[in-house]
């Protein structure tokens, strides 16, 4: 029995808010309360907190205070990105502490004839909701394939997160261009200058 689930969306969510942050090009694109709404109007509806919509808050009630917890949120999940492959305790311990802060619990829900688990916070704060679906699903992926699923690009100009949910779990790179660019830089410096 596989102790832990993780949605691919979900995941996908925490990778797109640790690269809400571009820390080697000094980008940040959740500097606002629209940015924020940008990003919480931009989830797939895997990584939209079911408690804060069954009960009518959400991103149309955010506030500055909403914005400064998603940023520390962002903070942590990157934290647990960069953090996972090098100091696995350190990435749980992170993850550990946010579940605990967000309130999260297990909960038991049924739809459309099926039943599941997922992890929720009791407090109305939309930080709280997304903490505790993201940082659930970061230790899922770490329970079912392992902390080095988790990482940082290897590009040298990007610092971008990701998480490998491959078969191989080979990834080095957040994405095609990045590695693609490696391989051409790669190729430029062996066949030497001209």
């Amino acid at each position: 029995m596989q102790n832990a689930y993780y949605s691919p969306e979900v995941v996908q969510t925490a990778v797109d808010l640790a690269n809400t942050l571009r820390p080697v090009k000094g980008e940040d694109t959740l500097e606002t309360v629209e940015q924020l709404r940008d990003f919480l109007d931009g989830l797939p509806a895997a990584g939209r907190s079911r408690p804060a919509a069954d009960r009518g808050t959400g991103p149309h009630h955010l506030t500055r205070a909403d914005l400064a917890e998603v940023r520390a949120l962002r903070e942590t999940v990157r934290a647990v990105l960069e953090r996972a492959d090098t100091d696995p305790a350190g990435a749980a311990a992170l993850i550990n502490d946010g579940l605990r802060r967000s309130r999260a619990t297990p909960v038991l829900r049924h739809e459309d004839d099926r039943w599941w688990t997922e992890v929720a916070s009791d407090t109305d704060r939309c930080s709280a909701h997304l903490a505790a679906t993201l940082l659930s699903a970061l230790a899922a992926v770490i329970a079912t394939l392992g902390p080095a699923r988790l990482g940082v690009c290897a590009g040298p100009a990007c610092r971008a997160t990701f998480v490998d949910l491959s078969r191989n779990g080979s990834k080095q790179y957040c994405t095609r261009t990045c590695a693609h660019r490696a391989s051409v830089a790669a190729y430029r410096s062996r066949r030497g200058p001209r």
